[in-house]
């Protein structure tokens, strides 16, 4: 794999997304969880908030205005339906007011600015604009806006996540983490109330890091962080990348585990009889959206397992951008089976065995599919 081939897209694709990470930031800060303008219910119950639909439209311009809007195809999560409804008039007034200063800051990250403001019908066609299929065939970027919207609303972990799909292969993937911590074990704490308490008593320097910016070109071998620049920051592009691996812990009993927080598309009680079975001793980290990809990636967890409830499909969202970058960091992920994820199928990942199993090394891989195996059969799935 040529990674000069990708040079110019991986450039693009991280300076975007450390733009819709400040954005977010911004956004998260004024954020009040009560506030029905901001968030809405989509149809399938889960929320969605004026950050969504804000870095859609951000990323989707940049893109466009990048590497030309016929050239450019986006597969992302949010569609305009609930944003052009009746009700959401205060929304979208937020979106487009939101949109337009972060695409104002385009220059502290070497990129352009529009020439003028754009306008309520601009802001809903750059959305609407990011509804392709994917596929097998041509060149799909796949953007989840805020990967974790209830970690979002909670003040919790979330993350932005901008991957590139060439010919059904994920080639480019950059994860933005704005609240990820400095320290590991702060991971599974609740951020907000860690804020809160630091407050009241000063904490350590650089207990907070201001987030990251992970990123890797498929056959690299290589993935990189960045902290996070943000548009009050005095920084500017450049923002110094370092390289990342994956941990070298193989022994299952000082693994440590990831798992999403919520139960609602994902089987706990599963999970937790085969991290009994290997041997795993540490409590699990518990953590909201792809940031569980990033802890992998970073050395900071050894593995994570996700197995869904049945007649639940997994999106090539929610897993392009970090799979890559573990992959890229010496990490292993693949399906319960063993196999490689298949995103060249459209925006689900097709023909997936079971469950999707991520970790640092071959070792700990293989011993967590011989246990899926062997506890399968006697499990209720």
């Amino acid at each position: 794999m040529e990674v000069e081939k990708y040079s110019k897209e991986l450039d693009i694709a991280v300076r975007v997304v450390h733009m819709a990470c400040s954005l977010c930031q911004r956004v998260q800060k004024g954020f009040v969880s009560t506030d029905s303008e901001q968030v809405k219910s989509k149809d399938d119950d889960s929320l969605v908030t004026m950050a969504d639909y804000s870095v859609q439209a951000t990323v989707s311009w940049m893109l466009s205005e990048s590497f030309g809007s016929q050239n450019v195809s986006i597969v992302a999560e949010e569609d305009v339906q609930t944003l052009s409804r009746a009700d959401s008039t205060g929304l979208l007034a937020a979106v487009v007011d939101t949109v337009n200063k972060c695409l104002a800051e385009a220059p502290k990250y070497g990129l352009t600015s529009p020439t003028k403001t754009l306008g309520t019908s601009q802001i809903l066609e750059v959305i609407s604009r990011c509804n392709s299929a994917g596929g097998a065939k041509g060149r799909h970027w796949v953007l989840d806006p805020v990967d974790g919207t209830l970690g979002f609303v909670r003040g919790d972990q979330y993350a932005v996540a901008l991957a590139l799909i060439e010919d059904g292969k994920v080639v480019i993937g950059v994860l933005g983490c704005p609240n990820y911590p400095m320290k590991k074990e702060l991971l599974s704490y609740h951020y907000q109330y860690h804020q809160t308490m630091s407050k009241l008593s000063p904490p350590a320097i650089n207990m907070w890091e201001k987030g990251c910016v992970m990123h890797a070109i498929k056959g690299s071998g290589e993935a990189w962080i960045q902290p996070l620049i943000n548009g009050e920051d005095k920084l500017q592009w450049p923002s110094s990348a370092t390289q990342i691996r994956v941990s070298s812990i193989d022994d299952p009993a000082l693994a440590t585990s990831c798992e999403p927080v919520e139960k609602a598309n994902s089987n706990h009680s599963f999970t937790e009889g085969l991290a009994h079975s290997v041997g795993l001793r540490t409590k699990p980290l518990r953590v909201y959206s792809m940031v569980k990809y990033a802890a992998i990636a970073r050395g900071d967890a050894e593995i994570f397992m996700k197995f869904a409830r049945s007649g639940y499909k997994e999106k090539i969202w929610d897993h392009a951008a970090g799979v890559l970058i573990v992959e890229e960091a010496g990490g292993v992920v693949t399906d319960a089976g063993g196999h490689p994820l298949d995103f060249s199928k459209g925006i689900y990942l097709e023909g997936l065995d079971r469950g999707i199993i991520a970790c640092s090394g071959a070792t700990l891989h293989e011993k967590i599919i011989s246990a899926v195996y062997a506890s399968w059969d006697s499990s209720n799935l």
